[in-house]
């Protein structure tokens, strides 16, 4: 038997600067997850379960172009819906170029990328950004990256869905604050 009901509260932030604000009242260094246009309810929730899981601090979505926060994206997350701080950004171009100027480096996922994701130094304040499925991270977003990393593919897969990537990502991260690299 199925049918149990909750009302859910999601902190919703209104700037970059409450979640630069938000971000500065944690003990750690800055730890957040950009998504990329993640359309996918599942992949997001997901996203989202290993987000609170490996202690980011806050997500940053688009506006538009991106799954609803709400129904199976709850769901899929186990929770961590109401648990994370979001900013849906209007503009997520200028969104990142504000979190770079404070400080926060932005490492974005991309199959291409020449560096391996185990190589890079993932200890300093930063945002993993995350494209969607299929296409991955715009270009524009790309542009607006630090560094790009890919993940090691050994087999004749060339790609993993976009939560399961970023959680191996964002997995890399805790490993390497926890131990120092």
């Amino acid at each position: 038997m199925q049918g149990v009901a909750a009302l859910v509260s999601i902190e919703r932030l209104e700037s970059v600067e409450s979640l630069l604000e938000r971000s500065s009242q944690a003990s750690e260094r800055p730890f957040l997850l950009v998504l990329d246009q993640v359309q996918d309810p599942h992949n997001f929730g997901a996203l989202l379960r290993s987000a609170e899981a490996t202690g980011i601090q806050a997500v940053v979505v688009p506006e538009r172009r991106s799954a609803p926060l709400a129904g199976t994206v709850a769901k899929t997350s186990a929770g961590a819906l109401s648990l994370l701080p979001i900013l849906e950004a209007t503009n997520l171009a200028r969104a990142l170029d504000e979190l770079k100027r404070s400080g926060i480096w932005l490492i974005g996922l991309d199959a291409d990328a020449g560096t391996e994701l185990f190589e890079a130094d993932l200890t300093v304040p930063l945002a993993l950004v995350i494209g969607g499925e299929g296409n991955g991270l715009r270009h524009l977003t790309k542009g607006h990256c630090d560094l790009l990393v890919r993940l090691p593919m050994h087999g004749s897969i060339e790609s993993l869905n976009a939560s399961v990537a970023g959680s191996v990502a964002m997995f890399e991260c805790v490993r390497q604050r926890t131990r120092g690299t």
